[in-house]
Order: structure tokens, then C-alpha cells, then sequence
């Protein structure tokens, strides 16, 4: 039997190239999509496609976050356009990825699953307290405590990778980059001056030279 995975897929480069990578290393996939709320909800289309074209199962949940406490989630905050600073940006959605690992983590458990992959990346995005490595540390632990199925691993390929290095592996992987979207803004097409849309420009360039 293939070794089974929960992949959670948001339609982004990362996710993307995570899903790939996961295909990559015999992991026969089933796709998590999260529809919740966020301003950028073109990325479920994305996802869809992502998902679809390489014929992986996904399911897409839809979750209510009425408290919001993100740009992404309430218009009339503005989504940052200066660039990645210190400090914890306003797109931070509060404890998202715990509240995804968590539904993924219950997906897993009870379809048999060994492993959930997430795109999380520490480099890029930083100021997030959810993209960590100490976080996946500690919420491998809660698996280990908490769970009747206690050798379900979280697995992070890209976790300390840069977005160039991320960019240039899913090509390698020959992941459709093309499909994915970055834009935090909830357009028709990439607004272009928004932090995910410049990093996303910035790596695509610096790939596109070397």
C-alpha cells in the first residue's frame, strides 16, 4: 500500500510545490482546502486546479472566523503594500495554522493517513508565529499526546527555504506555477505592489536570470 498523506493546499507557490514534492516521495495525497473568509478567495480556484490537474482528491472546508483580527479577513483593514518588516504583519490571520493543522490532523487520524504536509516557510513570511519550526515542533507533540494515532508526522519541506530555492524546486518538480495565486488582494488579477505579490515577483525575476 502507498504510503498516505493529507496535503493542505491553498492554491499559493508553497502549497503548490508541497503538493508536488509530497507525489515526489510516493505519498498517494489527498488535498485540504480551507475557504475561510479570506479576502483572497481566487486562490480556491487555484487550488481546484491544482489539485485537479494532477488528479488528487481534495476537499474544500468552509470555516466562519466571525472575530476576524486579519487584513485578510476584514476589507476595511488595508493589506500591507512596504514591504515584509519586523513584527507580526496585519495579513497574520490569528492561530490559522493551528486551526488547520487541526482539521488536518482529524482528517488524518480517521482516513488512515501517515503524514500532513504543509508549505509552511520561516524565511520569507517570518514576522508569522505559525510558520515556525519551533510550532511544528511542539504541535508534533500534541499528535504524540493527544491522539490515538500517535506516529502521524507533520512534514514542512520547505520550512527553511528561500522563495527562490522554492520556485526553482517546483519547477524541478514540474509543478503548474502558472496556476497558483499569491495576491492578498481580492481582484480579478494580482494587484502587484501587496508583500505576497512582490515576493512573489522578486523570486520569479531572480529564477528567471539564473
Amino acid at each position: 500500500m502507498p504510503k498516505q498523506a493529507i496535503v493542505l493546499l491553498s492554491g499559493g507557490l508553497d502549497s503548490t510545490t508541497t503538493l508536488y514534492y509530497a507525489l515526489n516521495k510516493g505519498y498517494q495525497c489527498q488535498a485540504l482546502i480551507f475557504d475561510y473568509g479570506q479576502r483572497h478567495r481566487r486562490e480556491l480556484r487555484s487550488a481546484v486546479a491544482v489539485a485537479s490537474g494532477v488528479k488528487v482528491p481534495y476537499q474544500i472546508l468552509k470555516i466562519k472566523l466571525p472575530w476576524q483580527g486579519s487584513s485578510l479577513l476584514n476589507k476595511k483593514q488595508k493589506i500591507p503594500t512596504k514591504g515584509v518588516g519586523r513584527g507580526i504583519p496585519s495579513t497574520y490571520v490569528p492561530a490559522r495554522n493551528t486551526i488547520f493543522l487541526s482539521f488536518a490532523l482529524s482528517f488524518a487520524e480517521a482516513s488512515g493517513a501517515e503524514a500532513i504536509f504543509i508549505g509552511a516557510n520561516s524565511i520569507d513570511y517570518s514576522g508569522y508565529p505559525d510558520c515556525r519550526p519551533e510550532f511544528y515542533r511542539a504541535f508534533q507533540k500534541i499528535i504524540q499526546t493527544g491522539t490515538r494515532a500517535k506516529k502521524i508526522k507533520i512534514i514542512t519541506p520547505l520550512i527553511k527555504m528561500t522563495k527562490v530555492e522554492i520556485i526553482k524546486l517546483g519547477r524541478r518538480l514540474k509543478a503548474p506555477l502558472d496556476l497558483t495565486w499569491s495576491c492578498y488582494q481580492g481582484g480579478k488579477v494580482p494587484c502587484g505592489v501587496c508583500d505576497s505579490c512582490r515576493i512573489r515577483e522578486q523570486g520569479m525575476k531572480v529564477t528567471a536570470l539564473s
